[in-house]
């Protein structure tokens, strides 16, 4: 492919993507893997130059752009070979004039009055920057300090001690690690949650929006003993977790949810779980330096929704706590609307119910919780907060 060739694939790549933002389909390194699929006549070099122009489209663009090509046009206002492409053969239809393009931003304008005070805006550039690959060891088979050996230019992640850091775009999906199950692929400030969870011996613990099951793993290897049920409403994501869990060796009991009735499906647990962790489903916003294009998926009305989900899971996790267990309530999400502000909305419904300090050494107090950020902690951003049930 010609280099104007690649410029014209971009556009049409990001055509779909803003398609697929709009429509929640699938995200953009699932349709740039497709649109090579049905390419075959494009090259190793040529995915790659493509696949990077796309995403460095993305991530220059806070708000959805009207179409892909708007997208590069604006990509191309600081890059002058871009400009140049544009009415080469293959390439893009020649500029007209000074036709817009996208404008530059870090954080979508609606959404930056929401975000936590703790994050200025001398914070937005981290949002965007590429993120590490992180593993978490299976500290129940073996240790960080033998896993470190295995892998060229790794490093401990600075806070979790079961965390190994390894170069953005690293592959580990055929090393023997991960095929034996010693390690596993997660953000330190998803290990971060698991830890601040405290699991430990016998307890009973229930991982309410387990999903795939990562942070269930992760409390059983740090309590092999628990008992441990993994619950989600999404069949695909559940189905997962089954051989995640072979691999690991962790024993772990999956339970499909059916909504609005998930506390009938959960009756031989109500009032006895020592531990609920409610992972909760959110704005992702937290998140944008590995899926930058959520920040074209995130709405008014969709954020509307996802508050009030947690306020559901929240209210109903209150329910399976025992007199005396612990709650556990996390997002990935940089909103005080879906973090601090959520937590003290559960208060004020649940007023006898004790706010806890968290057990880990990161992030910032915000509110009744802690706030980690990707400037301020090198980590995704998450929210967690630690709630006890009075006795």
């Amino acid at each position: 492919m010609t280099p104007a060739a690649r410029l014209q694939a971009a556009i049409e790549i990001l055509d779909e993507v803003i398609a697929s933002a709009r429509d929640d389909g699938p995200p953009a390194d699932t349709i740039v893997t497709r649109y090579f699929k049905h390419r075959r006549y494009a090259g190793s070099k040529d995915r790659r130059a493509v696949r990077e122009l796309v995403f460095r489209a993305i991530r220059r663009t806070a708000e959805r752009p009207e179409s892909g090509r708007a997208a590069i046009v604006g990509l191309a206002t600081s890059d002058p070979q871009l400009r140049d492409l544009f009415g080469q053969p293959r390439g893009p239809e020649p500029l007209q004039g000074d036709e817009p393009g996208s404008e530059a931003a870090f954080v979508p304008a609606w959404l930056a009055s929401e975000l936590s005070p703790l994050v200025g805006a001398d914070e937005w550039p981290a949002l965007l920057e590429r993120a590490p690959l992180d593993l978490r060891v299976n500290v129940a088979k073996t240790t960080r300090d033998e896993l470190l050996k295995e892998f060229a230019d790794a490093a401990p992640t600075p806070i979790s001690p079961w965390g190994i850091r390894l170069p953005a775009d690293s592959r580990i999906d055929d090393h023997p690690a991960f095929a034996s199950g010693l390690i596993e692929v997660q953000d330190e400030g998803s290990q971060l949650i698991a830890l601040a969870c405290g699991a430990t011996g016998s307890e009973r613990i229930i991982d309410l929006c387990a999903g795939a099951g990562g942070k269930s793993i992760a409390l059983a290897a740090a309590a092999p003993d628990a008992t441990i049920l993994a619950t989600d409403s999404n069949r695909a994501r559940l189905s997962r977790l089954r051989p995640r869990a072979e691999r690991a060796g962790a024993e772990i009991e999956a339970r499909l949810l059916n909504p609005p009735r998930e506390l009938d499906d959960l009756s031989d647990w109500r009032g006895t779980a020592d531990l609920v962790l409610v992972d909760a489903p959110c704005s992702g916003s937290g998140t944008w330096r590995r899926n930058p294009e959520g920040r074209w998926r995130l709405m008014p009305e969709r954020l509307e929704r996802l508050t009030a989900a947690q306020q559901h899971l929240l209210d109903m996790a209150a329910e399976l706590v025992r007199p005396g267990g612990r709650l556990i309530y996390a997002v990935c999400s940089l909103l005080s609307r879906e973090g601090a502000g959520q937590i003290d909305r559960f208060l004020e419904r649940h007023s006898s119910w004790i706010s806890e300090p968290t057990a880990i050494a990161a992030g910032r107090s915000d509110g009744a919780g802690r706030l980690l950020t990707p400037a301020h902690d090198h980590t995704d951003g998450f929210f967690v907060a630690r709630l006890r049930r009075p006795c």
